[in-house]
């Protein structure tokens, strides 16, 4: 097929590199302009555009896909589809009505579970057990267009957004080949989304990440596994800030007060409101990530200290 591939995020990457394997004919990849980066605050290319042009393809970033001159570009390529996967911007009416079989988007969950943002950590934040990746035909509304192809996995116990997110990457680069050869084919039947078992996904904010340690312990430890790579989950120490990067289940709950801190051989464990969190890899604010037991003795952390006061 003839298709414009709009993507900018790394979880976009498989499925580029899949849709060329499969030989379709890519006319163009939009992404979102270089933006800065790191302390120098230089231009850094998206990582689909890195992948574009390592394949040798034709790159166009424009600031807003909306605009006329954006449109028009796209109107001349006479695609017969587009490929969107997390491009990061709403596709207006103008450019969905520029392709005959419409555009085509790979989602992180199983739509209409999830719609928005943030799936992938959502799904893992709320402790559900098996998430997917859906491809759909992008409307106007805002996840809401008509379902093509489902693929489910388990998620696993202690899998972070990040693992989880590279394999969903992964599913959904082989399940949009196999949409496109559907669509081509004629055999997939679109499916309505029933808006009354939608759910919705939104954007992360910082604060999300503040550990509250009378919660259950469940639902500390998949805030640490849902949050990552930002904004991470957070709590304080001695007044800093310290990050917690691994975790998982206490083996049983402490006498104590929540957030208070209980050493058990080389195991660091808190006290959270039900159970016990059993804290792996750490990071106080400026410092490198270590091992909560390196982390314990380097601050020679005693027993019923308190995270969080």
């Amino acid at each position: 097929m003839r298709l414009v591939f709009l993507g900018t995020p790394a979880f976009a990457v498989p499925t580029l590199e899949r849709v060329v394997e499969a030989g379709h004919e890519v006319l163009t990849v939009v992404t979102q302009p270089d933006r800065p980066c790191g302390r120098g605050q230089t231009p850094a290319p998206p990582p689909v555009k890195q992948a574009a042009l390592r394949l040798g393809l034709p790159v166009y970033q424009p600031e807003r896909v909306r605009r006329p001159e954006a449109v028009e570009l796209l109107r001349g390529l006479s695609a017969e589809v587009m490929v969107v996967v997390g491009y990061g911007q709403i596709i207006p009416q103008a450019v969905i009505d520029l392709v005959p079989l419409g555009i085509i988007n790979v989602h992180g969950s199983l739509l209409p579970r999830y719609r928005g943002a943030g799936p992938i950590q959502w799904a893992i934040l709320n402790g559900e057990r098996r998430t997917g990746v859906t491809t759909m035909r992008i409307d106007a509304g805002l996840d809401t267009g008509d379902m093509l192809l489902k693929a489910e996995t388990e998620i696993g116990a202690d899998e972070n957004s990040i693992e989880l997110g590279g394999r969903l990457a992964i599913m959904g680069a082989r399940l949009l080949v196999v949409t496109l050869a559907g669509l081509s084919a004629g055999t997939i039947v679109p499916e309505k989304q029933d808006a009354a078992q939608a759910t919705w996904a939104r954007l992360l904010k910082k604060q999300d990440g503040l550990i509250d340690w009378t919660r259950d312990a469940a639902a500390i430890h998949n805030q640490v596994r849902g949050l990552q790579p930002w904004p991470g989950a957070y709590t304080t120490f001695r007044g800093q800030a310290v990050h917690v990067w691994k975790s998982r289940l206490g083996a049983a709950t402490p006498a104590a007060g929540p957030g208070t801190t209980h050493r058990i051989a080389n195991r660091l464990e808190v006290a959270c409101g039900s159970g016990a969190l059993e804290l792996l890899e750490v990071q106080m604010e400026g410092r490198k990530r270590l091992a909560a037991a390196d982390f314990a003795n380097g601050q020679r952390l005693a027993d019923n200290e308190v995270l969080g006061g």
